[in-house]
């Protein structure tokens, strides 16, 4: 869900931009060896993926994103149930660790921003 809000593109050889949309397959035609593919949505870069064609001549890959829907909806419902809890109640501390999974997003944004986006072969 949080790469169909980003701009992602695929990046071959450095001069060549492909858009990529959200659960659409694109076909990427190169025509020499030992292509560098890189995926980006203009502040994350992933690590640079060298092609080879030597026995196979088509790839697959899929984009994914470190945080997942799972973990994004698991985020936000402990984030609503502490604060929420912590409201009723009148516990400072409970509506201060709520914003924790926040944090955790954030730091995953920003500081670990080469392991944001990643390319995994289907």
């Amino acid at each position: 869900m949080l790469l169909s809000l980003l701009p992602i593109h695929a990046v071959v050889n450095g001069n060549q931009i492909f858009h990529l949309k959200h659960d659409q397959p694109v076909t990427i035609t190169v025509e020499e060896n030992h292509p560098k593919v890189v995926i980006t949505d203009g502040y994350h870069f992933t690590q640079p993926v060298e092609l080879v064609y030597h026995h196979l001549n088509t790839y697959y890959f899929k984009v994914i994103c470190v945080i997942g829907d799972v973990q994004l909806l698991a985020g936000g419902l402990l984030l609503s149930v502490l604060y929420l809890v912590g409201f009723f109640t009148g516990v400072f501390l409970l509506k201060l660790i709520s914003f924790s999974p926040i944090l955790w997003f954030l730091f995953l944004y920003y500081i670990n921003r080469k392991d944001f986006i990643q390319i995994t072969p289907v």
